[in-house]
């Protein structure tokens, strides 16, 4: 029986509509001169003559000099440069910097001679930074600068795919740009990934308008995620500005893994870490054969309305769909004599009513169900397909090239070769099991 939506044009039916949350960010563009950085004043107590040296003694410690960036009365501060406080002759000792009434964060580097913002400046904002630093002697300086950032001229928006829901353990963080990104690796490191669980992982490119990311092995179950993309002032093309950050958080639920062999006609249930169940199936005929690869679930529905040759709008019970051209884990009272012995279907995995409602009844977008065994491959972008890609070729389709380590404080950019070997398993998703993914 052809397994699809009566909604989808051709033989297999329309997907309904992704149950998803979007997130706009509007960016714009503008190219301005970028004004020369800006000294502070020195107060330098106890000093009665230039460079704070008394009258009769030996030579003093110079004050300390500091250099703020932009600017003081800058305009039109580009905002992807950040703002940077250097100092020498001195150690900086204390950085604020506010954006209206919010605060804003930045990173002392080592030895304390720079410091610097750690995320784009917003566009249209008015800035005020005061720092101070302290000589050798002891004696302290203060510098000031107060700006405006630009107004970009040129924009674009993104949304993401995540809802605040539970997903499963093989969904990505996706991010969808509306038009094209050039500069990939700055927004790559723009985005900073929490989870409560530690987790590796790394962000890829599908083509240039969305982003991924994907664990290098599913998400640890029962996990909390949140991600924030400091789109407000990035630059992604030239003179293209983010005006709005990007934020989400999910949950991870219980495990739910199906495992298809289209060549012994079973599948292999693993919930929360462990085989539940090996169920006789009877997945797609030679001409209609369900393709190989680690797909994700997309969306259920009891019953969906399938058509094909010779029947329309058949009502088939606790569908649960993987892949965009219409194949699914469902109910099929009427193969139930085919069901581990041959395979009988139009591209879908046909259960009995009541491993169908089982499977049905606990799964969330997300869950991994991967096919092997079939003489076909499946197609990339046919469904959640991040899956496709081994570690490798994640990496290799990432602009940074870098791993990411994710805990529950944040995430950072980590040289790939310095992590520990990971093995591979049904249950963690690290082979790839489609051919065809480059």
């Amino acid at each position: 029986m052809q397994e699809s939506d009566t909604t989808r044009a051709g033989r297999r039916g329309v997907p309904t509509s992704r149950q998803v949350r979007l997130g706009t960010i509007a960016v714009t563009g503008a190219v301005c001169l970028f004004a020369a950085a800006c000294s502070g004043t020195a107060s330098t107590p106890g000093s009665s003559q230039q460079n704070g040296q008394a009258p009769g003694s030996p030579a003093a410690s110079p004050p300390a000099q500091l250099i703020i960036t932009p600017a003081s009365g800058s305009t039109d501060a580009k905002t992807n440069r950040g703002i940077s406080v250097t100092v020498t002759a001195g150690k900086i000792t204390n950085v604020s910097v506010t954006a209206g009434q919010a605060p804003v964060t930045g990173l002392l580097a080592e030895g304390a001679q720079t410091w610097h913002t750690k995320w784009p400046l917003r566009t249209h904002t008015h800035y005020s930074v005061n720092a101070t630093a302290i000589n050798a002697a002891g004696k302290t300086t203060t510098a000031t600068s107060s700006f405006r950032t630009l107004g970009p001229a040129a924009t674009f928006t993104a949304t993401t795919l995540e809802g605040h829901q539970s997903y499963g353990v093989g969904m990505p963080i996706v991010i969808n740009f509306s038009q094209a990104v050039t500069h990939r690796a700055a927004v790559e490191r723009a985005i900073q990934v929490k989870s409560s669980k530690p987790v590796v992982g790394a962000w890829f490119w599908d083509g240039n308008q969305t982003l991924e990311f994907r664990t290098q092995n599913y998400w640890p179950q029962h996990t909390k995620v949140s991600f924030t993309a400091h789109l407000n002032g990035l630059e992604a093309a030239p003179g293209v500005y983010g005006t709005a950050n990007l934020s989400q958080s999910f949950t991870i639920g219980d495990s739910l893994i199906g495992v298809t062999s289209t060549r012994t006609h079973h599948t292999r249930i693993y919930w929360k870490g462990k085989l539940y169940a090996v169920w006789p199936d009877s997945s797609g005929m030679p001409g209609d054969d369900t393709a190989d690869g680690t797909y994700l679930t997309i969306e259920k529905g009891n019953p969906v309305l399938m058509s094909g040759q010779g029947y329309k709008n058949v009502p088939v019970f606790f569908s649960v769909r993987f892949t965009w051209s219409g194949n699914y884990y469902h109910s099929a009272p009427w193969s139930l004599g085919e069901q581990g012995f041959s395979n009988v279907s139009h591209g879908c995995v046909n259960l009995s009513p009541q491993h169908a409602q089982w499977y049905y009844d606990r799964a969330v977008p997300g869950d991994p169900i991967t096919i092997t065994g079939s003489p076909v491959a499946g197609q990339w972008g046919d469904g959640y397909t991040a899956w496709f890609y081994s570690w490798k070729q994640l990496l290799k389709h990432s602009a940074t090239h870098m791993a990411v380590q994710v805990s529950p404080t944040g995430s950072s950019f980590v040289t790939p070769t310095t992590l520990p070997t990971v093995g591979t398993s049904v249950l963690t998703g690290a082979k790839s099991y489609n051919y065809l993914a480059k």
